[in-house]
C-alpha cells in the first residue's frame, strides 16, 4: 500500500531516471537508506530529502567522485565542509588533467611536425605522456592527503584564541633577513609563504620541496603570480639534491615526525646548510590536542586517530636529544594557544581527516557519532595545544 507523503521505489526511480537496480545497490552498499520500511511487506518508502540526497550522489558520480567517496561526502547533508574540501579536490583533479592534456595536445603537434619535417620522433616521451594520463588514482591520493591537511588547519584557524595564526609566528620565529638563501622541506600546499609574503625581506631566494607532486602543485597554484620568487623541487629530505652549505635557513614544519630516517633527514638539513645558518622544525608535545583522542575513545574504544604518537618520534620532549648531534645551540620556542569549539561538524572533519582507524567505526554509526560530538561540544569543548619550534644553529 501507498505511504502517505512517501515515494515507492518505482517512482523515485522515474523522478530520478535509474534503474531499480541501482537503488536496491545503493541501500545494500549504505550510500542510500530508505526513510520506511513496511515492517509487514518490506516495502522500501522514500521523501523528498531521500530524492535530493540521491540527486547529489548522482550528480557527485557524473562528476567522477567514486562510491566511497560519495559515501563519505554524503554522511550528512548538514556537514557542508565535507562537500566542499571534496569538491574542491575534485576541481584540482580536472585542473590536472586539463594541464596533462595541454602538455599532451603539444606534444602531438610537435610530433606531428617532426614527422612532417621527417625527423627523428622520440616515441619513448609520448610513451611517458601516455603513462602519466592514467595517474589519477595517484593524483587523487596526494590531494586527498591535502585535502585531510586542510581539514586540520581549518579546526585551528578558525577557533584559535591565539590571534597570531601560527604562520605569522613561525615567520616572526624564524631569523629571516634580506638576500639569504631559504630551502623549506615537506612544504605542502605553500601556505606558509602565501600568509606571509607581504613581510618578507627583499631578494629571498626560497627552494620550496616536497615528497609529493601534488602538493607542489597546490603551492604553485597557491602562489600564483608571486610563484617568481620561488622554485619547486621533489625530493625526499633524507636525500636532499643540493651541495654543502648552499641554504642559510631550512625549515621543516611539522615534517621531521614523518620521516623514515629522522637522523639520516638531520644529518642531510645540516649538510646543506651554512655555518652559523639556523634549522627551524616544528612539532608537538604530549598534551596537544590530548582531548580529542579522548574523546573518540569515550565514543569508541578501538578508534586510534594515529597508529604512531607523532611526538615520540619526534617531539618537544625528544627532540633535543635527537638534534644535538648535528647542531650546536638549540633552543625551544612555545606557540602559546588552545581552541575553543562550540560546533561539532569542525571537529568531526578534523577527526575524519586523521591518519589512524577512525572512519572504519565512524562511518557507519556517523549520526549517532554526530549526536554524541554535539552533546560534548554543547556549549563548547576545549582543546589543549602544545606545539612550538626548534631553533637550531649549526
Amino acid at each position: 500500500m501507498k505511504k502517505e507523503g512517501y515515494y515507492s521505489t518505482g517512482e523515485l526511480m522515474k523522478l530520478a531516471h535509474i534503474t531499480k537496480k541501482t537503488i536496491r545497490y545503493y541501500d545494500e552498499h549504505n550510500i542510500l537508506k530508505p526513510s520506511y520500511v513496511d515492517p509487514a511487506t518490506r516495502t522500501r518508502f522514500y521523501t523528498d530529502d531521500d530524492l535530493a540526497r540521491l540527486q547529489q550522489i548522482l550528480l557527485l558520480k557524473a562528476l567522477g567522485f567514486s562510491l566511497s567517496d560519495i559515501m563519505e561526502m554524503t554522511i550528512n547533508a548538514s556537514d557542508t565542509h565535507f562537500m566542499m574540501d571534496s569538491l574542491n579536490l575534485q576541481k584540482k583533479l580536472v585542473e590536472d588533467r586539463i594541464e596533462q592534456l595541454q602538455i599532451v595536445a603539444r606534444t602531438i603537434q610537435e610530433t606531428t611536425q617532426l614527422i612532417s619535417d621527417h625527423k627523428t620522433v622520440n616515441w619513448s616521451n609520448m610513451l611517458s605522456l601516455i603513462h602519466d594520463l592514467g595517474m589519477e588514482t595517484s593524483m587523487k591520493n596526494q590531494y586527498q592527503n591535502a585535502s585531510n591537511i586542510s581539514a586540520r588547519i581549518h579546526l585551528h584557524t578558525r577557533y584559535a584564541h591565539n590571534r597570531q595564526s601560527w604562520f605569522s609566528w613561525i615567520r616572526e620565529t624564524a631569523p629571516f633577513s634580506a638576500g639569504i638563501r631559504v630551502l623549506e622541506v615537506g612544504c605542502g600546499d605553500g601556505t606558509f609563504w602565501k600568509e606571509n609574503l607581504d613581510t618578507l625581506p627583499d631578494n629571498l631566494v626560497v627552494v620550496l620541496s616536497d615528497i609529493s607532486n601534488g602538493m607542489l602543485r597546490d603551492a604553485r597554484r597557491t602562489l600564483g603570480a608571486d610563484s617568481s620568487r620561488f622554485s619547486f623541487r621533489t625530493f625526499d629530505c633524507e636525500t636532499i639534491p643540493y651541495g654543502d652549505e648552499s641554504f642559510d635557513l631550512v625549515i621543516a614544519n611539522h615534517v621531521l615526525f614523518y620521516c623514515d630516517d629522522i637522523s639520516a633527514a638531520c644529518a642531510e638539513i645540516a649538510r646543506v646548510l651554512k655555518p652559523g645558518g639556523t634549522f627551524l622544525c616544528s612539532t608537538y608535545g604530549q598534551e596537544h590536542m590530548k582531548e580529542i583522542s579522548q574523546l573518540v575513545s569515550s565514543f569508541d574504544d578501538r578508534i586510534v586517530l594515529s597508529s604512531t604518537k607523532l611526538y615520540d618520534r619526534f617531539g618537544k620532549e625528544n627532540g633535543r636529544d635527537i638534534l644535538s648531534p648535528y647542531f650546536s645551540r638549540i633552543t625551544w620556542k612555545q606557540y602559546e594557544d588552545f581552541l575553543t569549539v562550540p560546533d561539532p561538524e569542525p571537529l568531526i572533519s578534523y577527526i575524519l581527516s586523521c591518519h589512524g582507524n577512525q572512519n572504519q567505526y565512524i562511518l557507519e554509526r556517523y549520526k549517532e557519532f554526530s549526536a554524541f560530538v554535539k552533546k560534548q561540544t554543547d556549549p563548547s569543548f576545549h582543546v589543549t595545544k602544545d606545539a612550538g619550534c626548534f631553533l637550531c644553529v649549526k
